[in-house]
């Protein structure tokens, strides 16, 4: 196999981008980079002036609205993907939010309202993008990938309901994979280790995890962008054909370690 063309002609949908250092962004172009189109989602008009320049870098084929709270903004979506492309054979699901007041306090002080946004934004919207995905995903056979945080297996210091959200969306990969795989599709997590997002400023605390993250993890450094892009391009491509449910740590190895 040639791996410098291991995404040649790909179609590939990416959604939760927020600026040149979301991971959403790092994996959209090393796909591009293997010979990928691009679709690329945004969520506001905050974002949209971020995402619109990444996706001109890119020669992406589309640039659209979507809040995934919103059924009709999905579909559209879908439909227009459908209507441009006439299938799809990768989505890159990177979209996860919790208020702020939810992750600086105490998890038992959790609001009802920041439950539910948190595990509807973080957790469902895989489920609901998967679902108009999966139509045409099969007759690629293709992949979704999601990323998620050790926060969801161990308890991380304000990380709180973001972890419990986290912990919800690596289950939905499970069944998701399970129903999916007779045909053919595969969905796979990264669990990528700290690095320096616009997500990853929200958790208070956040340089001290970076410094812990790199004295602690065997490889003795924290990971970059590149790191998860080249697990990302294992995960959706010929590579890891035979991988599916899956949650694969990037994380320097941090993750193995005890005391």
């Amino acid at each position: 196999m040639d791996a410098g063309r291991l995404f040649e002609g790909r179609r590939v949908l990416v959604f939760g981008i927020a600026n040149e250092r979301s991971i959403a962004w790092g994996i959209a172009r090393a796909m591009h980079e293997q010979g990928a189109r691009c679709a690329f989602t945004y969520a506001g008009e905050v974002l949209e002036k971020r995402v619109r320049p990444l996706a001109e870098q890119v020669g992406a084929d589309l640039v659209l609205p979507c809040d995934v709270t919103d059924e009709a903004q999905i579909d559209a979506v879908f439909q227009q993907v459908e209507e441009r492309w006439g299938g799809l054979d990768v989505m890159v699901h990177a979209v996860a939010y919790a208020n702020r007041e939810d992750l600086d306090g105490r998890f038992v002080d959790t609001s009802r309202q920041g439950f539910l946004t948190a595990l509807e934004i973080s957790a469902y919207s895989l489920v609901a993008l998967t679902r108009r995905a999966a139509p045409l995903l099969v007759p690629t056979k293709g992949s979704i990938v999601t990323l998620t945080y050790y926060g969801a297996e161990k308890v991380v210091p304000n990380y709180n309901v973001m972890g419990v959200a986290k912990a919800a969306l690596e289950a939905a990969v499970r069944y998701l994979a399970a129903e999916l795989g007779p045909e053919g599709v595969r969905i796979n997590a990264i669990s990528a280790g700290a690095i320096k997002t616009l997500a990853a400023s929200g958790v208070k605390g956040f340089r001290t995890m970076l410094a812990i993250a790199e004295e602690r993890a065997p490889l003795r450094r924290n990971i970059t962008l590149d790191d998860v892009a080249g697990a990302a391009l294992y995960l959706c491509s010929e590579l890891g054909a035979g991988v599916t449910g899956e949650v694969l740590h990037v994380d320097a190895g941090y993750h193995v370690r005890g005391m």
